[in-house]
């Protein structure tokens, strides 16, 4: 895989990075054995890949600036409040953690983007091209490049009165079709032009500017979901507690796993979130036993996500702002809460 110069950091970017001097990195370098090795050594120093080096700071929670987390929410089967869970959290993580937070929504459905900027707002800027749509096309055609970030970047968005620092990048439809074209898109001089590393190379000046960045992914594993895991540092998988919903979670895991090993980047399972659950289901039950019993498969997650009649209100837009209280109904905002915390105490404690 072709390195871009813009990914290769020195000791001073590095000091930048986690907030400390030259010298405490250094230190590191000798006296911490996993600190990551140099993809070179120049005259003037030792060089890095910038993405090793964010990785081994979140997983050793080093002081200093803090350090952008992003995680991906993905599931093989539709229905399972994927997205639902993934705008509830950002909301959650804004409203009441005051967490900025960056929604990427790579979802050809648009649900995300529909619950976060309403439908009249997401016609517009799908006229103008200014979803990701257009990041993904341009890779199709190099030489009429369109895509701009900082115009189709949405922020503060969400109906939620106090989630004001939630952004967006907005999905469309025309993902749909621009997913199976992307496998031979053009590679560009030097094979640079990498189909997984598409979303990386737009975004990746711009994530260090908040706290939590959220990627909303299809329901499948092609290129457009490789390029959601390939920015984040680990991911999530909602599911209600049933057969159907929990049959591909294995694979999701395998291929994922699999992924990370080809790329040489970290992706971690931080847990399956159980979704829509009904406690006098006996299905739901056994299900969320044999779940947690599977060694094979991520954690379950503490906080348990139960089916309310709210969540269809929550997905339509309201051009007044609401509490979250009132978008989810009391019950389920206090369950957001509990789950955005336990994430954020993973995500904290180290990954």
């Amino acid at each position: 895989m072709a390195t871009n110069t813009d990914d290769l950091v020195g000791i001073n970017e590095v000091a930048l990075m986690a907030g400390v001097s030259k010298q405490a990195v250094a230190n590191w370098r000798v006296r911490v054995s996993d600190f990551p090795l140099p993809v070179t050594e120049l005259a003037s120093g030792p060089i890095f890949r910038r993405s090793q080096i964010r990785s081994w700071l979140l997983r050793n929670k080093r002081k200093g600036k803090p350090m952008t987390h992003v995680f991906s929410t993905i599931n093989l089967k539709g229905g399972v409040a994927k997205t639902t869970t993934t705008v509830a959290l950002a909301e959650t993580f804004s409203a009441n953690m005051r967490k900025r937070v960056l929604v990427i929504d790579l979802d050809p459905q648009t649900n995300a983007t529909l619950m976060l900027i309403g439908e009249d707002k997401w016609f517009e800027l799908n006229g103008k091209e200014r979803t990701l749509a257009r990041l993904f096309k341009d890779a199709m055609d190099p030489d009429n490049r369109k895509f701009d970030l900082d115009k189709t970047l949405q922020k503060s968005v969400s109906d939620v009165g106090a989630a004001k620092t939630v952004d967006l990048l907005p999905s469309s439809l025309d993902l749909i079709d621009v997913q199976d074209k992307l496998a031979s898109a053009p590679v560009g001089k030097f094979y640079a032009a990498n189909p997984i590393e598409l979303l990386w190379r737009a975004v990746k000046t711009s994530i260090d500017d908040y706290d939590i960045v959220m990627v909303d992914c299809p329901p499948n594993l092609g290129i457009i979901t490789l390029n959601g895991l390939r920015i984040s540092d680990g991911y999530i998988i909602p599911t209600i507690p049933d057969h159907l919903s929990t049959y591909g979670i294995p694979q999701i895991v395998t291929r994922i796993k699999d992924f990370s090993e080809a790329i040489s980047e970290t992706i971690e399972p931080f847990g399956i979130v159980a979704t829509k659950y009904q406690a006098n289901s006996t299905v739901h039950n056994n299900v969320l036993k044999q779940l947690r019993d599977d060694e094979k498969i991520p954690v379950v997650m503490d906080t348990i996500i139960r089916q309310a009649n709210q969540v269809a209100a929550a997905a339509e837009f309201q051009t007044y702002p609401r509490t979250l209280k009132q978008k989810y109904g009391s019950e389920l905002a206090t369950q957001y809460d509990e789950l955005a915390h336990e994430i954020w105490d993973q995500l904290e404690g180290g990954l």
